[in-house]
C-alpha cells in the first residue's frame, strides 16, 4: 500500500500556515489546505486528517502532495482558469466578512443573504459565494457554556482518568436522572408509513403525566442499570445508590460519576456514603453535563423509544423504557472516550480566550 508523502515544515512556513488558520478573514479553502499541511507535518495519515477537518481524503492527499512538491505557493495560489476574472475588490469582500462576523442587521438577530445584499450593494448570489468561500453560516448557532467551576481542572482530570484508566477491581458508573419524561398521547390516530409516504402523527397531544429515569451506565461494558421514579429527590437518589450497591459484586469498589444536583449532596446521602466506604462519588464540574457519558445513552433512548412514542399512561411509558433497557443490555456496547484531559483543557483555554476577546470588543463598541 502506498504511503503518504512525508511533510517537513520549516519554522517560517509553519508560522505562515498558523496565521492563515487563525485569521478571521482567511478564505475557507485556504484554511482547509493549511490545516492539511499542519496536520500532515505532525505525522497524521490522510484518512485521519480527512476525518478531523471533514474533507475528502483524496483532496487531503492532493494538497499534501502539492505542498511537498511546490511549498506554500503551490497550495495558496490556484492555477489560472479560463473563466471571467473576479471583479469584486478584496476590500469589499473583507468588509462583508467583517460585518457578518461582528455586526447585526437592523431589527434582526442574524444576517440573511437578502439583508447583507441590501447592506453591501452586492447580489444575494455573490453574498452566498463569499460566505461559502469563508465558511460562514449566519443562520446556524451552536450552543455552548463554559464552566466557572474553580475546581474544573481537578474534576475534569479525575473523571477523564476514570474513563481512560479505571481503577483495578472496580466498577465505574456514569449516572444521572432524566427527569420530566412526558407520557404523551396523540389526539387522533396516525397513519402508518407506506411506499412514497411517511407515517403521520398529529402535532397536538395529550399529557398523561411524567416519570424520571435514573440510569447508571457501566463505562466498561456499556450495560445500563435503570429504574423509574415519580420524583427525583434525595430519597429516590438513595434508593438508586442502594440498587447499584446490591447489583455490584461486593469485592469491587464502586465509582459513581454524577452532576452537582443538590439531592446528590444531601446530608442523608453523605451519611449513607460514610457507612458504605466502597462507594466513591465523583462530581462533574458545574455546567459540564457533556462530561457525563450517560448523557449519550439518554440521547439514544430519547430518539429510539420516547420521542415518537404514543403513551396512554405513565405506566405505558415506564414499560417502554423498561423494554428498551432490556433490549439494550442484551448486546451492550460501551461508548469509547478518546479525548485526554490535557486536550480538553487546551480547548477550554482557547474558548475562554476567545470569549474574553469578544467581551472586550463589545465593551469597546459600547
Amino acid at each position: 500500500m502506498r504511503s503518504a508523502v512525508q511533510i517537513e515544515l520549516p519554522p517560517e512556513a509553519r508560522e505562515a500556515l498558523e496565521d492563515i488558520v487563525g485569521a478571521e478573514t482567511s478564505e475557507h479553502r485556504a484554511v482547509l489546505r493549511s490545516q492539511v499541511v499542519l496536520l500532515a507535518a505532525k505525522g497524521w495519515t490522510n484518512k485521519r486528517i480527512a476525518k478531523r477537518i471533514r474533507l475528502d481524503v483524496n483532496s487531503v492527499g492532493k494538497w499534501r502532495t502539492r505542498y511537498a512538491s511546490g511549498g506554500l505557493k503551490a497550495i495558496l495560489q490556484d492555477a489560472p482558469g479560463r473563466g471571467r476574472k473576479p471583479t469584486i475588490a478584496r476590500e469589499t469582500i473583507d468588509t462583508v466578512v467583517r460585518r457578518t462576523r461582528e455586526e447585526l442587521p437592523p431589527a434582526n438577530s442574524q444576517w440573511s443573504r437578502a439583508t447583507m445584499s441590501k447592506a453591501s450593494g452586492l447580489s444575494e448570489s455573490t453574498i452566498g459565494r463569499i460566505w461559502r468561500d469563508h465558511g460562514l453560516k449566519p443562520h446556524r448557532v451552536v450552543g455552548f457554556k463554559l464552566s466557572n467551576d474553580r475546581q474544573f481542572a481537578e474534576k475534569l482530570t479525575d473523571i477523564v482518568g476514570l474513563y481512560l484508566s479505571p481503577p483495578e477491581n472496580a466498577v465505574v458508573f456514569s449516572v444521572d436522572e432524566k427527569s420530566q419524561i412526558q407520557a404523551l398521547d396523540r389526539t387522533q390516530p396516525g397513519l402508518p408509513m407506506k411506499k412514497g409516504r411517511a407515517g403521520t402523527m398529529t402535532h397536538d397531544y395529550k399529557r398523561n403525566g411524567t416519570t424520571t429515569l435514573f440510569a447508571a451506565l457501566n463505562v466498561l461494558t456499556g450495560a445500563v442499570i435503570g429504574v423509574c421514579h415519580q420524583r427525583h429527590t434525595h430519597v429516590e437518589w438513595l434508593k438508586f445508590l442502594r440498587k447499584l450497591d446490591r447489583e455490584t459484586p461486593k469485592g469491587q469498589s464502586l465509582h459513581v460519576i454524577c452532576d452537582n444536583y443538590a439531592t446528590h449532596k444531601h446530608a442523608a446521602v453523605k451519611a449513607w456514603l460514610e457507612k458504605h466506604p466502597r462507594v466513591h462519588i465523583h462530581f462533574t464540574p458545574t455546567s459540564s453535563s457533556w462530561l457525563n457519558m450517560v448523557e449519550r445513552f439518554f440521547r439514544d433512548i430519547t430518539t429510539n423509544a420516547i420521542r415518537n412514542g404514543v403513551f396512554t399512561s405513565v405506566g405505558d411509558l415506564i414499560d417502554a423504557i423498561a423494554l428498551y433497557l432490556i433490549e439494550h443490555n442484551r448486546e451492550p456496547k460501551p461508548f469509547i472516550w478518546t479525548k485526554s484531559a490535557n486536550d480538553i483543557l487546551a480547548k477550554v483555554v482557547r474558548a475562554r480566550a476567545a470569549l474574553q476577546a469578544q467581551i472586550a470588543r463589545r465593551a469597546e463598541q459600547e
